[in-house]
């Protein structure tokens, strides 16, 4: 997930030689592209699965840089471009196949039911669980990162709201918009975070100015969707669900396994990939276990297959992502993103243009328009890095697709979690995106 950070950027930079946005190709790629999108948006009123259009996109777009870079017998400059991006959509998908295997798993082994007795145990109301889920993605979204915290959290509010469709929507959004928020102040725990990490614009404990601006930004939208949280609690479940066999040591495999996933990139500067991989190959291993045990004992209840849950691996959501990220790499290529950014910095100037890219991102991805930035490098103060930062980490909240957390939740929770659910409450995360902002600007004033 981490190394999909040098794809457009290494994409645009490898095919930089012609300039298509004033081309007739240029445009007609901007239409398939808003098309694509338009179809994301109404995917729940249509029935089409988001990862379709995109993906139809992202080969046409791809389609018409061939036949530009053939005429003009720059062929090989676009295959270096298509690689990078290959290879590191291949990263991502490696990442989001295993961390959503091991949800599966957990999911399999009762973790989440089992945490759903647990919790409704404890006479919850659905608005306290509300603000439990949120202060709990929160406070995981630096460590875990966002992605993998709207994974987890997002399968424990379905099985704890079971049967309520309005708080599994609101629990929805507010593990999106709080996982984002939390996933800033650390540069593990979001994409663009990182990106400004590795490229030294701003120190491990600089992140940490962030704190208070992530936590109004989760606050603030919160308090508002506080009062359309349903009043009642959970009904406690005809029987008390346990953990199968196994169950905790999985949940243990899981943490070694992000554990190792960091190590992977930090200590040893490999792929996080690998590291993932690797925390596969320990659940394999134990699933093995398992089975011989499970035969040996003649308990069903004990047996485990991994290759099982990796089949119930959410497709549509890794297509979504090849098809963003390839539509969005090859606007990249075309000139588009650069274009962008040096409109906004040049002309409009770094605090309003980091504020900008925020509510850009959020529509159009992120992720290229960081790199986009962090290509041109501004002249900036520490300040106003992390005013980007900020931005673009919780500008993703604005819509579903507009950060990986929200696009895995809608694979995850389909019939509840929707574009237009999301988007109900966007004017609500439109102020806390303005609230986290001003208070950046007030309290960190000195650095900017």
């Amino acid at each position: 997930m981490i190394s999909l950070i040098v794809a457009p950027a290494q994409a645009a930079d490898a095919a930089a030689r012609i300039d298509l946005t004033r081309h007739p190709i240029g445009y007609l790629s901007l239409l398939i592209f808003f098309a694509a999108y338009g179809f994301v948006v109404v995917e729940k009123a249509i029935q089409l699965h988001k990862s379709k259009p995109v993906m139809l996109a992202a080969g046409l777009i791809w389609a018409l840089l061939g036949i530009a870079y053939a005429m003009h017998g720059e062929s090989a400059a676009l295959e270096a471009a298509a690689k990078h991006v290959i290879l590191d959509y291949g990263e991502l998908m490696l990442f989001l196949i295993v961390a959503i295997t091991y949800v599966n798993t957990m999911q399999e082994r009762r973790v989440f039911d089992a945490l759903r007795t647990r919790l409704v145990s404890m006479g919850l109301s659905y608005r306290q669980l509300f603000w439990l889920v949120g202060g709990l993605a929160f406070l995981f979204g630096p460590i875990i990162d966002n992605l993998t915290t709207a994974l987890v959290l997002g399968a424990v509010v379905v099985a704890v709201g079971v049967g309520h469709y309005q708080f599994i929507v609101m629990g929805c959004i507010i593990v999106v918009v709080a996982a984002n928020a939390g996933g800033v102040f650390s540069p593990f725990g979001d994409i663009t975070s990182l990106m400004v990490w590795q490229k030294g614009k701003l120190q491990f404990l600089e992140f940490f100015h962030l704190f208070l601006p992530s936590l109004v930004n989760f606050l603030v939208p919160a308090v508002f969707m506080h009062f359309s949280v349903p009043k009642g609690s959970p009904e406690s479940a005809g029987e008390i669900r346990r953990l199968k066999p196994g169950g905790a040591v999985v949940i243990w495999l899981f943490a070694a396994t992000l554990v190792t996933a960091v190590l992977f990139k930090t200590s040893f500067n490999l792929p996080p990939a690998l590291g993932m991989m690797l925390g596969l190959g320990y659940l394999q291993v134990y699933s093995y276990i398992l089975q011989v045990a499970a035969r040996r004992l003649k308990n069903n209840d004990m047996a485990l297959d991994s290759f099982r849950e990796m089949r119930r691996v959410e497709w549509d959501t890794l297509l979504f992502f090849f098809g963003i990220i390839f539509a969005v790499a090859g606007l990249g290529v075309i000139g588009y993103l650069a274009q962008l950014s040096n409109y906004l910095y040049v002309d409009i100037g770094p605090t309003f243009a980091n504020i900008a890219i925020g509510i850009v991102g959020a529509a159009f991805d992120n992720i290229p328009l960081m790199f986009a930035v962090l290509t041109m490098n501004p002249e900036m103060s520490s300040g106003q890095w992390m005013l980007i930062t900020l931005s673009t980490g919780v500008g993703g909240s604005l819509v579903s697709i507009g950060s990986a957390a929200g696009v895995v939740l809608m694979g995850l929770v389909r019939n509840h979690y929707t574009f237009m659910n999301h988007l109900r409450w966007a004017w609500a995360i439109a102020l806390g995106y303005i609230a986290s902002i001003l208070t950046h600007l007030w309290i960190n004033a000195a650095l900017i």
